[in-house]
């Protein structure tokens, strides 16, 4: 039953991120101390290449969530709702049966789409600078695609209001 109940506890779910992050930012430390570096060192280095640790760790908190049993239930539910609205619709034989059908179809689809939609963060990853960003990677080198510009427009906000 504890087992259970910790599966829904935001604070468990909130200490296993960070102490999976600190085992990842030890084990940098532990590489660069192998180079001979002083621990502080090692440990500024091990930081500088992990990124930013509080973005990394929403992202994680963000793809736990996701996981969430409750959300998995909520979404066989929605799917389960749009099987039974097609049966309806297939196997019943009179026009307000079918349209019952129907709208069992619809809110199946667009609850899955709402969570589908809910779930997303568009360009998280590109409207960021490349020091907060969550994937580092180790070459240094400029992007050469940007996704806003000095004023902070996405592309298309730039073709709608510099016309």
């Amino acid at each position: 039953m504890k087992d259970i109940l910790r599966r829904f506890d935001p604070q468990q779910a909130e200490r296993e991120i960070d102490e999976e992050l600190r085992l990842h930012i030890d084990l940098l430390t532990e590489q660069h101390l192998k180079r001979n570096l002083a621990f502080e060192d090692a440990r500024a280095v091990a930081l500088d290449h992990f990124g930013d640790v509080e973005l990394i760790k929403n992202h994680c908190a963000r793809i736990k969530q996701r996981s969430n049993p409750l959300n998995r239930a909520l979404k066989l539910f929605l799917t389960l709702v749009f099987i039974a609205g097609a049966f309806i619709r297939i196997s019943a034989p009179e026009y307000h049966l079918t349209r019952v059908g129907g709208i069992l179809m619809a809110v199946g689809v667009l609850g899955r789409l709402w969570l589908y939609v809910r779930g997303l963060t568009p360009s998280t990853l590109l409207s960021k600078s490349e020091i907060s960003s969550p994937l580092r990677l180790i070459d240094k080198s400029p992007t050469s695609i940007t996704a806003y510009d000095q004023k902070w427009r996405t592309p298309v906000e730039r073709v709608i209001f510099d016309k």
